[in-house]
């Protein structure tokens, strides 16, 4: 008899992308095959919402998110917080953003980066809703940012596909905001990213694939899907030195927590 998979969440993936076009059933049912029951579907533009939505309606698995990614900041309308507040009505929408600062490739549109990130941690912070935030070569902008922000007033947040410094990292922690572990995490080369993770609370670790982008090993290289978060999840738990069902449930329970409107019923 074949042991059961312990069940696990994608927290953050990518499912209206035109890479999945038209294997949406066969995606979702080897990510259940996997012990991926939940997972997060993250709209990086908010005309595409209705596509977005559209996914989680149709899947009873399937939450989402949308927002405006820094990346198509200086491409898209910028978004309101009334905009954001409204679209989170929605029972399948759980999550603002992804936001956030991209200076890696996007530098040019800083400003308009920061202005967006700001409106939407006011939306998170309204609707009590996690932030989504994508980090990349913006650091120090980043920490001093959502350090300001959260001063203003609380909010939650998780740093997705976390491959930042530690600096960012114990900042992001300090305010009580969660780390993303991606395939990223599973790669020969990131000791010092597994070092970071491994230093923070395991009660702050989520799991993600960002699919259909940086699929983990043995897949590295080709299209990652959800059900590949096993494979994350088994080097997440050699980094905290625990059996992979003590891992699983200990980042189910931090999944449900910070994403509420998620909780398994």
């Amino acid at each position: 008899m074949t042991e059961q998979a312990p069940e696990i969440v994608d927290s953050h993936c990518h499912l209206d992308f035109p890479d999945f076009e038209g294997e949406l059933p066969q995606i979702i049912a080897r990510a259940h095959a996997a012990g991926v029951m939940r997972m997060v579907t993250i709209g990086t533009r908010l005309r595409n919402e209705p596509s977005v939505r559209a996914i989680a309606e149709a899947n009873p698995s399937v939450f989402y998110a949308a927002g405006t990614h820094p990346m198509s900041a200086a491409e898209e309308p910028m978004a309101s917080v009334d905009q954001l507040i409204a679209l989170s009505q929605h029972p399948k929408f759980v999550g603002i953003g992804e936001s956030g600062l991209d200076y890696h490739y996007t530098a040019e549109s800083g400003a308009l980066q920061r202005e967006s990130l700001r409106i939407h941690i006011a939306a998170a912070r309204e609707t009590g809703l996690p932030l989504i935030i994508h980090a990349r070569a913006a650091d120090e902008d980043m920490a001093r940012i959502l350090t300001e922000e959260y001063k203003a007033g609380a909010y939650t947040c998780v740093m997705h596909c976390f491959s930042s410094s530690a600096e960012l990292g114990r900042a992001a922690l300090d305010l009580g905001f969660y780390l993303s572990i991606s395939g990223i995490a599973a790669f020969p080369k990131s000791g010092d990213l597994r070092a970071i993770f491994a230093a923070a609370p395991l009660d702050r670790i989520l799991l993600e694939t960002d699919s259909p982008y940086l699929a983990p090993p043995p897949f590295r290289g080709r299209r990652n899907e959800p059900a590949y978060t096993a494979h994350t999840a088994r080097v997440g738990a050699e980094i905290f030195n625990l059996s992979l069902p003590d891992f699983a449930a200990a980042t189910t329970a931090n999944f449900e927590r910070l994403f509420w409107k998620a909780k398994a019923a």
